[in-house]
């Protein structure tokens, strides 16, 4: 299991002089991480840019110093020797992951002329038979789990969507796994427990939350909220069949302020699983 990874993400000096911001940098090193903890190859692109202006060049779109024939030329060696590399790999990459913007490598949007364009880098745009996802995207991946967790049975299903995000490549945080689940915890407990979720909710990319009920567990409406406030993405899960209103499959502040979707195996596709 392997990506295909524009050179910059590894070494930023790769990019044109003075474009790299602190949050690229740790858009960057996350994506790695993410490689790291699920055992995924990085198998570093060549960087057309660099090859054909050098390493130390100012920002320029494609229009303004790319569009030659020698570059194209270029483009096309390198992509036989990727195509090459790939089948002696003997498997397709999950996914490159490229860099917006990028006139080369951009996934989404490119510098194609002075603003951005929609459509892959002139690089990526040799390989539509390989999924893309830019490096912020993919660098997204650590969820925090929030459901009811009182009996057996919803530590049980927490457990079961706990895996089958771990399997698509998330990183999943299970409350349930944090300090003691009885009615007889005290305080100074109660009050860890508290800061370590919050810390979590911090920390996440993204909040899956369980809303199954009558009405949705107090404490995962606590955490979707809190969420929410912070800028998170939330994507909420409903499985029961009963409905709030007309036009609300539950309270509405809860399913206003997230995607809502009513099968666990619809989850890896919301959340942009690669496999």
């Amino acid at each position: 299991m392997y990506v295909l990874v524009a050179p910059c993400i590894r070494d930023p000096a790769y990019r044109a002089r003075g474009i790299t911001t602190d949050e690229d940098i740790n858009y960057f090193r996350r994506a790695i991480e993410r490689c790291r903890r699920f055992s995924i190859d990085v198998v570093l692109l060549p960087c057309p840019e660099t090859l054909y202006l050098g390493a130390d060049r100012p920002p320029a779109s494609f229009l303004e110093r790319l569009a030659t024939p020698e570059f194209a030329a270029l483009l096309d060696r390198l992509e036989a020797e990727v195509r090459a590399m790939i089948r002696e790999r003997g498997e397709m990459p999950l996914a490159i992951v490229g860099v917006d913007s990028s006139p080369a490598c951009g996934v989404n949007m490119t510098y194609y002329s002075s603003e951005k364009e929609p459509g892959r880098g002139a690089f990526l745009a040799r390989f539509p038979d390989i999924p893309a996802v830019d490096v912020k995207e993919f660098s997204r991946y650590r969820v925090y789990l929030a459901g009811p967790l009182f009996s057996e049975a919803e530590r049980a299903y927490n457990l079961t969507i706990h895996d089958l995000l771990e399997e698509h490549l998330f990183d999943v945080y299970l409350p349930q796994d944090v300090g003691d689940t009885s009615n007889t915890r005290g305080r100074e407990e109660h009050a860890a427990i508290f800061a370590q979720h919050v810390r979590a909710l911090q920390d996440a990319d993204i909040v899956v939350a369980v809303i199954d009920g009558a009405d949705a567990d107090s404490g995962t409406s606590w955490e979707m909220g809190y969420a929410y406030a912070l800028g998170k993405r939330v994507v909420a899960l409903r499985t029961d069949f009963r409905i709030a209103g007309h036009h609300e499959l539950v309270n509405l502040m809860l399913e206003e302020s997230a995607t809502v979707v009513a099968a666990k195996e619809e989850l890896p596709g919301v959340l942009g699983s690669l496999l």
